[in-house]
């Protein structure tokens, strides 16, 4: 079984700077042929009462709907699955706090669109080490240069594994780009379990066009 998700997505609930309801997400990602997808609100986690009525709507029967966060850490955004609370993550966190939050919460943590806005990436990988499960190489948010510089980093340090999703926050972005994995992910365990196995690949949806400042990736 295959499996296409897009880990990285912003919804208007819990994120001030997205336009997109939970409605609407439900609606764009069936349209872009997902099979599951992880809200990543910012420094916020979605309630897991709220998740289980987003799988129960008879709307989004096929799809299946994670939860993440994006952590707004001192050195820049990180991608955090599995976290059962954020108690200890504030935003301003410095990462090697971040990263031993995640540990000990058996989770896993992708950076997200690393270069963007001059991040000194580079320097984080110098004094952490790869500490990351993946890098997000291909999203609306990853200008070609910035890729460039992923796919660097990837090529020095073969064991981290690239993802690609859309960091959408308007209607129509959805599954611009996305993550195929050769595995079932339809629980926040399989999504970590594949992340940590670095099974997935960053792909580009083929009938959206608009979102590609890196390129598609077939």
């Amino acid at each position: 079984m295959t499996s296409r998700i897009d880990i990285h997505l912003h919804t208007s609930r819990y994120s001030p700077d997205s336009n997109i309801t939970p409605e609407q997400m439900i609606i764009d990602a069936k349209a872009a042929g997902l099979t599951s997808l992880a809200i990543t609100e910012h420094d916020t986690l979605w309630p897991l009462d709220e998740l289980a009525e987003l799988n129960a709507r008879p709307d989004a029967k096929g799809l299946v709907i994670l939860g993440g966060v994006e952590v707004s850490a001192r050195e820049g955004h990180f991608l955090c699955f599995g976290l059962k609370s954020l108690k200890n993550i504030e935003p301003g966190i410095l990462l090697k706090d971040l990263v031993s939050e995640v540990r000990a919460q058996n989770g896993a943590i992708v950076a997200a669109h690393p270069f963007r806005w001059d991040q000194d990436f580079h320097s984080i990988l110098d004094e952490h080490g790869p500490v990351f499960q993946a890098l997000e190489l291909a999203s609306k948010n990853v200008e070609p240069e910035c890729r460039a510089q992923v796919e660097n980093v990837l090529r020095q340090h073969p064991k981290l594994m690239a993802t690609g999703s859309s960091d959408a926050h308007q209607p129509g972005q959805i599954g611009c780009y996305f993550t195929e994995f050769d595995a079932p992910v339809t629980t926040i365990f399989e999504l970590i379990e594949a992340l940590k196995s670095g099974r997935g690949v960053a792909r580009h949806h083929p009938n959206n066009p608009v979102w590609q400042p890196s390129g598609p990736i077939l």
